[in-house]
C-alpha cells in the first residue's frame, strides 16, 4: 500500500476505523455472544474516538495521553487470517478479531516509523498502542475462554 500524501494516509485510516467500529458494533448484535456484549459495544465506541482523534487532528492536536509499554501475547502471531461468517463460535470470533487488532497495530506502527513529522509520529503511537490494549484483551479473553472449556 502506497500513499502520496498525509491526507491520503488519513483518510485511509478514518476509513479503517470506520470499518472496525461497524465490526464491533455487529458483533454486540450477535445474540450467541450476549455475555460479551459490553466489551464489543466499548471496542466499537474506542474506534469511533480513533476515528475522531483523526478527523480532528489538524484541528484540535493530540489529546494529554500517556503511553506505556502493552504486554503482547503474540497469540494472533500464530493464527491464520479467518473471514466472518454467521454462526462462528466465540473463540472465532475473539481470533478474528484478534488479528483484525494485530494488523491495525502494525499499520499504525509503520505510519509512524515512516514519517517525519514528530506530531504525526506522536498520533500513530497513541493509536498504535490503543490497537495493542484492544489486543490484549482479546487475547486475554481467548485464554480466558479456553480455560473455560478445558482447552
Amino acid at each position: 500500500m502506497h500513499f502520496e500524501t498525509f491526507e491520503e494516509i488519513m483518510d485511509y485510516a478514518v476509513e479503517k476505523e470506520k470499518e472496525a467500529a461497524a465490526f464491533y458494533d455487529d458483533l454486540s448484535k450477535q445474540e450467541a455472544f450476549s455475555g460479551a456484549k459490553e466489551i464489543f459495544q466499548d471496542f466499537a465506541q474506542e474506534e469511533r474516538t480513533h476515528q475522531a482523534m483523526l478527523e480532528n487532528f489538524t484541528k484540535e492536536g493530540l489529546p494529554e495521553y500517556q503511553t506505556e509499554k502493552v504486554p503482547d501475547l503474540k497469540r494472533s502471531d500464530y493464527l491464520v487470517d479467518i473471514e466472518y461468517r454467521p454462526g462462528m463460535s466465540y473463540a472465532d470470533i475473539l481470533r478474528l478479531a484478534m488479528k483484525r487488532e494485530e494488523k491495525a497495530l502494525k499499520l499504525y506502527n509503520d505510519f509512524a516509523q515512516k514519517t517525519h513529522n514528530k506530531e504525526h509520529a506522536r498520533l500513530f503511537q497513541i493509536l498504535s498502542q490503543e490497537e495493542a490494549k484492544h489486543k490484549l484483551k482479546l487475547e486475554t479473553l481467548l485464554d480466558d475462554y479456553l480455560a473455560k472449556m478445558g482447552d
